[in-house]
């Protein structure tokens, strides 16, 4: 699906010591969040943090029409998003084509005519240093194959490869809880001491108990529930009730984002949607909760959108047809959403709505903590914070704290949490990192370094075992 330059090898001698110049890479399945990490470290410079940071779509797409889009020329140049097909190099959270992934990190972040800016652009590898996440519990082999690409493909001065939820703990964390900030804005950068970190995002959920800025290992846990399953489910769904949307996954990927809540009274909204509960001459029960959403008309240019349910919409229809078929309300194609709006996104609290045998976030948060110390469990239940995209759904963050509050000792206080923006999260925690050169030199590798103990030696150094 297209071809990339070899890149020149570099003839510059390598060095010790890390490049001045850090760029991350928060590669996740849906999006990278990606650019050079300022040199600010508090928070008050979060805004401006983020303003280096941008996310590109992490796909290489084929319209109908057999037109190739890679990354960023997702974000503008696609007219008719009908029928799309997806090659992504991430699969359940780790990248297994790297292929593809090359190709979308060359068009993206290399060649000078693809990348969005000289901002974004990396264009000489042996004098930066790269930051790049992973899932947490990645396979060896997956591992070993990313530090091979890095340090051989693109020859970085010097490279990190860090679990992607533990960059979070620097971020300044206590002022989002309502703490006092303890550090000093003169001293270096530090990770919080204490943080549960829930990153729910495309393709799966995980739980890591953060300690002092390093993961806990034993206590990660792992929901196979994403914002890739939520699609897939809602196209299920809305397939066998209305329109065949199997293959519009774009389309209802949009529908998903504009329309699903997070239920915190199930039954009564069920209840609610129930068409046995209208009655002649009553106000709709389900009214609030049923919608309208019209499908995108690419031939007119107009983009899908949400709008109020008119359950006389079939009887205009009618109308329109005796009185011509240039009403633009015959045109229109709509998808009307009702109990789908919030089934949908119960399946992350409760997984055996789709015959998944395994336990919704709240369960497996207090699975994390069940591995840990007794001692630590009321710090982390005070300390919850919430990364990745399925955190913006509306009455996601009021169920988990509710649920996890029903279920959590006693006597522990339970605080849940989301940033500004908890997308660009984890690379915003890895720019406060890269401020801080002594503990960024403990978890980076030279390519002196690299070249002279090979990937086996960056395995186990980057795994703790060296």
């Amino acid at each position: 699906m297209g071809t990339t330059k070899p890149r020149a090898k570099s003839t510059a001698k390598p060095s010790s010591t890390l490049p001045e110049k850090t760029f991350i890479i928060d590669n996740g399945a849906y999006t990278m969040k990606a650019g050079f990490a300022p040199e600010l470290s508090t928070a008050e410079d979060e805004t401006k943090s983020l303003s280096s940071c941008t996310a590109v779509p992490n796909t290489i797409a084929k319209t109908r029409g057999n037109r190739i889009y890679t990354g960023s020329q997702l974000s503008g140049h696609v007219a008719d998003c009908n029928e799309m097909a997806f090659r992504r190099p991430v699969e359940k959270g780790y990248i297994v084509n790297w292929e593809a992934q090359k190709e979308t990190w060359e068009h993206s972040f290399f060649d000078e005519k693809t990348a969005r800016g000289k901002d974004f652009r990396v264009d000489r590898p042996e004098d930066t240093t790269l930051v790049l996440t992973e899932a947490p519990n990645a396979l060896p082999s997956l591992q070993r194959n990313a530090d091979e690409m890095v340090m051989e493909a693109w020859g970085f001065g010097a490279y990190s490869r860090c679990m992607g939820p533990m960059l979070n703990a620097w971020n300044e964390t206590q002022s989002l809880f309502g703490d006092p900030v303890s550090q000093n804005p003169d001293s270096p950068v530090s990770p919080a001491e204490c943080l549960l970190v829930v990153d729910s995002g495309y393709s799966h959920t995980t739980v890591t108990p953060v300690y002092k800025g390093q993961a806990l290992q034993r206590g990660v846990r792992r929901l196979d529930i994403g914002g890739k399953h939520l699609t897939n489910y809602l196209k299920e769904i809305v397939s066998m009730r209305q329109y065949n949307m199997v293959d519009e996954t774009y389309i209802m990927n949009e529908v998903k984002e504009a329309v699903a809540f997070v239920s915190n009274d199930f039954g009564n909204d069920m209840e609610r949607t129930w068409k046995g509960n209208r009655k002649r001459g009553q106000p709709d029960p389900g009214e609030g909760v049923v919608v309208d959403y019209v499908l995108p008309d690419p031939n007119a240019g107009k983009a899908g959108f949400m709008r109020p349910h008119d359950p006389l919409m079939n009887a205009k229809k009618r109308k329109s047809v005796l009185s011509g078929p240039n009403s633009e309300a015959l045109s229109e194609d709509v998808l009307v959403l009702g109990n789908e709006r919030f089934t949908v996104p119960e399946i992350l609290f409760t997984p055996s709505d789709i015959e998944m045998k395994q336990a919704g976030i709240p369960d497996i948060i207090l699975q994390s903590l069940s591995v840990l110390p007794l001692g630590l469990h009321p710090s982390f239940l005070a300390n919850v914070l919430v990364v990745g995209g399925n955190s913006l759904i509306p009455g996601f963050m009021e169920r988990l704290e509710t649920e996890l509050r029903q279920i959590a000792p006693a006597e522990c206080i339970v605080r849940v949490r989301s940033p500004k923006d908890p997308i660009r999260s984890t690379w915003l925690g890895a720019s406060r990192l890269a401020t801080n050169r002594d503990e960024l030199r403990k978890v980076t590798i030279t390519r002196q370094e690299y070249q002279e103990h090979g990937s086996s030696w960056t395995w186990r150094k980057f795994s703790g075992a060296s």
